[in-house]
């Protein structure tokens, strides 16, 4: 199954660095232009299923890029992700062809439905795009909030369910109690209480003890990791 390809180009390299590891993580093939030059030449040389792009960009600017895209196709689905906000900026963004526009900062949730939203404007049906997560026999759908095992159902509260979509996001990569305290639970919360462990403990009991399989693996005194076997 091909995956759904996206182009970056943002010069700032933190924010487009954390951007290609969260939607990479989320099962889309993530490509980075630092300038607006070499995004539009990675634009010519590979077939993309959406652009995501700042305005403010060395070499060539997010809105002439906006342009030159839209010479050569006129279907892309275009996000431009910038820090102007000002009305004109829209306007312009807009005009030059962008499809949707998102200010910075922003949230990323926000940003991953903008970007399925506008995915399902161009894909042919059943295509994925990014809203199934996998770990061997072990299958959670982001659409409709169902987490299925070997076909079958599995019941999962609200924080089971957000805890077990951060160890898919994350599998085969070892997570610590503070990682989880602060993606899964407030930034805040506090790591020496036994919470954890507990939700730990009632995914196991759903998850794994049913089957013969065991997924998720405790590393004493580090943390917790879910193998996709």
């Amino acid at each position: 199954m091909e995956l759904i390809e996206i182009l970056i180009v943002e010069d700032e390299r933190k924010i487009a660095d954390t951007l290609k590891f969260g939607l990479d993580e989320m099962g889309f093939k993530v490509d980075v232009a630092y300038d607006g030059k070499l995004g539009y030449h990675l634009f010519c040389a590979k077939d993309f299923d959406l652009i995501i792009l700042d305005i403010n960009l060395p070499g060539m600017n997010g809105y002439d890029l906006c342009k030159a895209i839209r010479s050569r196709n006129e279907r892309i689905p275009v996000l431009m992700l910038t820090s102007m906000s000002a009305l004109n900026d829209k306007v312009e963004g807009y005009e030059s062809g962008a499809d949707d526009y998102m200010v910075k900062p922003f949230e990323f949730k926000e940003l991953v439905l903008k970007i399925r939203s506008l995915l399902k404007r161009t894909l042919s049906p059943g295509v994925p795009i990014g809203n199934l997560l996998k770990a061997a026999d072990l299958e959670m759908n982001l659409d409709n909030n169902e987490v299925k095992r070997s076909g079958r159902t599995i019941s999962l509260t609200a924080k089971e369910f957000q805890l077990l979509e951060y160890l898919l996001r994350n599998k085969n990569r070892l997570v610590s109690r503070v990682d989880i305290a602060i993606n899964v639970w407030d930034v805040d919360f506090e790591t020496n209480t036994n919470v954890i462990d507990v939700y730990i403990s009632y995914l196991r009991n759903k998850v794994d003890k049913p089957f013969d399989l065991k997924l998720i693996q405790t590393h004493i005194g580090m943390g917790y990791i879910l193998k996709d076997h």
